[in-house]
């Protein structure tokens, strides 16, 4: 019995093979042969598809331990790479003064308005924006404007919202206003002297009225949520300029301007 067992320790082989298949683990019987002497033992183990090569290990003595480096998982692999910079911006975003490029303000002259029939907190307004006919705009002013100010009064007006139905009338645009932070107090943004309803509106110096982008259909400016991302950027200075970030609202003859609120924002 002895001579057995000391047969079975010097003739021990390990295999370590790389499965072709991902099944469960095959524990090989020992083969027996003459006298009943098991000649050698194998296993079949699991490795990660990156262990392109079999490791092959004999052993001459019950002691000796097959040492196996760990494949690090893609958990392990994911924690390792570089975290992004501080203030880095993410791929595709569109800086916000290219989105605001996307608007279309212009200039408007509120040629009548009125009291909308269904709805006590709305007027209606037509306003002239450069088209052959004056635009129709719902605008929820009643609490903050008398209607004689509102009459004949130069604005500046968003033309690209996608028209709403307002109490049965559709409003295609929005008179842009200034607004203190408990809303209390709302002032229409106003156009220089000399500027001319229906000239587009921009942000910068002068000279980079040359170089506006067309504007986006009212579908993209919804879809794509332009508004609502430009919007937090805008505000009064302490001089009641409109501005977006640090560049001023702009038209042709000057900048615009709310009357009398300072860092109010804008909308």
């Amino acid at each position: 019995m002895a001579a057995a067992r000391m047969a079975f320790a010097s003739s021990c082989r390990v295999h370590l093979l790389l499965p072709s298949s991902p099944s469960t683990p095959i524990l090989a019987r020992p083969r027996v042969g003459f006298r009943g002497i098991a000649k050698s033992i194998s296993f079949l183990a699991p490795l990660s598809a990156a262990r392109s090569a079999a490791l092959f290990c004999s052993c001459s003595s019950p002691s000796s331990d097959a040492v196996v480096a760990p494949v690090p998982t893609q958990a392990a692999v994911e924690e390792k790479k570089p975290a992004p910079a501080v203030g880095e911006e993410e791929k595709g975003e569109v800086p916000v003064g290219e989105l605001a490029g996307l608007l279309d303000i212009r200039v408007g002259r509120v040629v009548k308005a009125w009291l909308h029939p269904e709805a006590d907190t709305l007027y209606v307004e037509e306003v002239d924006v450069g088209e052959e006919q004056p635009r129709t705009i719902c605008s929820g002013l009643v609490k903050y404007l008398p209607l004689d100010q509102l009459q004949d009064s130069n604005v500046i007006v968003l033309a690209n919202l996608k028209p709403r139905n307002m109490r049965g009338i559709k409003s295609s645009g929005m008179l842009m206003c200034a607004s203190d932070a408990s809303h209390e107090t709302v002032e229409l943004l106003t156009p220089p002297e000399g500027s001319v309803p229906g000239e587009r509106v921009w942000f910068g110096s002068e000279d980079e009225k040359s170089i506006q982008s067309e504007p986006a259909t009212g579908n993209q400016v919804q879809k794509k949520k332009i508004w609502e991302s430009v919007q937090p950027h805008l505000k009064t200075t302490d001089n009641c300029v409109a501005v977006l970030g640090e560049q001023p609202m702009r038209t042709s003859a000057g900048m615009v301007f709310c009357k009398s609120l300072q860092g109010a924002s804008v909308s």
